[in-house]
C-alpha cells in the first residue's frame, strides 16, 4: 500500500470495545495505520473498567471520549470493524467491513473486562499483520 491504511472501530456506545481496539492499534502500529473510533449511540464517557484494564498494559485511553458515528468517518476509512452495532453502520463500496464478535464490557468490572481486552489485542495484532507489510 502506498498510502497509510485507515481503520474505523465501531460499537454502540464507543465506550469500551472500540476504544480499547483503537488504543491497541494506536499503541502497536504507531503512525503506520490511521485510527478512528465511533459509536452509533455514544455514551457520556469511556467505560472506567476499560480505561483501567488498558492502563494495566501501559496504554492510557482516559483522555478519549465517545464520538458519534458519521458517514464521513466511514467513507474516510479503508477498513470498518464493527463490534455489536448491527446494521447501524453505513456501507460504502470499496470499504472492507468486518464484524468482531466480542462480549460487551458495559457495566462489568475490570476482572470481566480483561479477557475482552486480551481478545481485542489478539485481533488487533492480526489486523496489523494484514495491513502493514512486514519489513525485513
Amino acid at each position: 500500500m502506498s498510502t497509510t491504511p485507515s481503520v474505523l472501530f465501531v460499537c454502540v456506545h464507543n465506550a469500551g470495545r472500540s476504544q480499547m481496539a483503537a488504543g491497541f492499534l494506536t499503541h502497536l502500529a504507531g503512525d503506520q495505520i490511521e485510527v478512528r473510533s465511533a459509536g452509533s449511540a455514544p455514551a457520556d464517557q469511556v467505560n472506567p473498567a476499560a480505561v483501567e484494564a488498558m492502563a494495566e498494559l501501559g496504554i492510557d485511553i482516559s483522555a478519549e471520549s465517545p464520538k458519534i458515528l458519521t458517514v464521513d468517518a466511514v467513507q474516510a476509512s479503508d477498513v470498518v470493524i464493527t463490534m455489536g452495532c448491527g446494521d447501524t453502520c453505513p456501507v460504502f463500496p470499496g470499504t472492507s467491513y468486518r464484524d468482531w464478535v466480542l462480549e460487551d464490557p458495559a457495566g462489568q468490572g475490570v476482572d470481566a473486562v480483561r479477557p475482552i481486552r486480551d481478545e481485542i489485542k489478539a485481533k488487533v495484532q492480526a489486523l496489523i499483520a494484514e495491513l502493514v507489510p512486514a519489513t525485513a
